[in-house]
């Protein structure tokens, strides 16, 4: 059975399908050691070509989920040692974090479209998988130089306002909570690794493709403990830090 991708996504396709194959190796459909499908077998299932597939493999491997073994396939790799930190209760902005180092928040927009969610949205949003979501991406940058790529998920009903909105330089947080009243104050999961850049996020944050940056995936929720917006972030790592 093949996997429908959105064509209308802003997210690329070979994203989409590197998102999947992330997607079935952290629930176990790939266990670890486990040979995943070939390019091919991939390309008839994803409805795409060659060179969509590759390069999706190529992005896992360089995150390390992935490992190629000369002569037998691609295979999936064994899984990453987890630590887990307690963060505070508190939820702090990009903009407040500037604010508290001295330096200028910016953002600028890039995209905001409608996408179906994945599996990992759809269980923290608690929606059907392919239901859709607002994705709203901007590019952060501290004193004007490129920090952060940052892609919010909320939910359709109640943040249509999201399509016209101004988002230039502010807070994406604040905008919302304006808007609706909710804020958030908890971020349930979180979860920080290192990722390489793609082409596009390389060309956002003005640093060469295959530069580690650290990626974070991020549940926020308000007050009610309400899930408010999930977070994929690309943080530039000799332009930022995190205390834990």
């Amino acid at each position: 059975m093949g996997t429908q991708l959105d064509s209308g996504s802003a997210a690329p396709l070979y994203q989409q399908v590197l998102e999947v194959i992330k997607g079935k190796i952290e629930n176990g459909t790939y266990p670890a050691d486990s040979q995943i499908p070939t390019e091919l077998e991939l390309s008839r299932m994803f409805g795409v070509g060659r060179v969509t597939v590759r390069r999706a493999i190529e992005e896992l491997v360089g995150e390390g989920y992935l490992t190629k073994r000369q002569g037998r396939g691609t295979f999936v790799m064994t899984p990453k040692m987890v630590r887990t930190v307690h963060q505070k209760g508190d939820v702090q902005s990009f903009t407040d974090a500037c604010r508290g180092s001295g330096t200028h928040p910016g953002a600028r927009p890039v995209s905001c479209a409608l996408i179906e969610a994945d599996d990992a949205l759809a269980a923290f949003f608690g929606i059907r998988p392919g239901s859709q979501l607002t994705l709203v991406s901007r590019l952060r940058t501290a004193d004007g130089i490129p920090v952060l790529f940052e892609n919010n998920y909320y939910p359709v009903e109640g943040f249509e306002f999201l399509r016209e909105a101004d988002l230039a330089d502010c807070s994406i947080f604040r905008v919302v909570g304006e808007r609706t009243g909710h804020f958030p104050v908890e971020s349930d999961p979180c979860r920080l690794e290192i990722a390489r850049a793609d082409v596009d996020v390389a060309r956002e944050l003005e640093v060469p493709v295959g530069e580690p940056l650290f990626y974070m995936s991020v549940g926020f929720l308000d007050a009610d403990h309400v899930p408010f917006c999930y977070g994929r972030q690309f943080y530039v790592g000799s332009r930022y830090s995190f205390h834990i």
